[in-house]
């Protein structure tokens, strides 16, 4: 994803709301981020960063990341290994996650009947959704 100066400018008042500076080790972080589709763990995003030989400690990897959480910039997901994931929020279409519980997989897909149906459930009780988070814990089926 090519990142936007919009993008940019709301990470910077983010910072700012935060009382935080904006510095080369968290826009790294921000923009390798962004600029990487799937489901990342501190750990994968340090050798990202090492890989582009760029250096930013884990603390700083951390608690950019809650940062870019807070401010929807990137989504959160704790597996049942306990290992928390992100992914960009910005350049992804809605979508909801199934992670296969042998081996932490997690698979994107996007169903309108069910989106429909939890609209309909949410207005039946006289609410409306605002916002959702879907998750299906699955595992493969065994042949018989």
């Amino acid at each position: 994803m090519k990142i936007k100066q919009k993008h940019i400018n709301d990470f910077k008042q983010a910072l700012k709301k935060e009382r935080l500076k904006f510095t080369n080790q968290r826009f790294i972080v921000f923009k390798v981020l962004l600029n990487n589709e799937g489901h990342f763990d501190c750990e994968d995003i340090i050798a990202l960063i090492n890989k582009e030989n760029k250096k930013v400690s884990r603390a700083t990897v951390y608690r950019t990341l809650d940062i870019l959480v807070k401010y929807n910039f990137a989504r959160k997901l704790i597996l049942d290994d306990g290992i928390a994931r992100y992914e960009n929020k910005i350049s992804e279409d809605h979508h909801d996650h199934m992670i296969d519980i042998e081996n932490n997989e997690i698979i994107e897909f996007y169903s309108e009947e069910l989106e429909t149906l939890q609209d309909k459930i949410a207005e039946e009780h006289g609410y409306e959704i605002v916002k959702h988070i879907h998750q299906l814990f699955v595992k493969k089926k065994q042949n018989k």
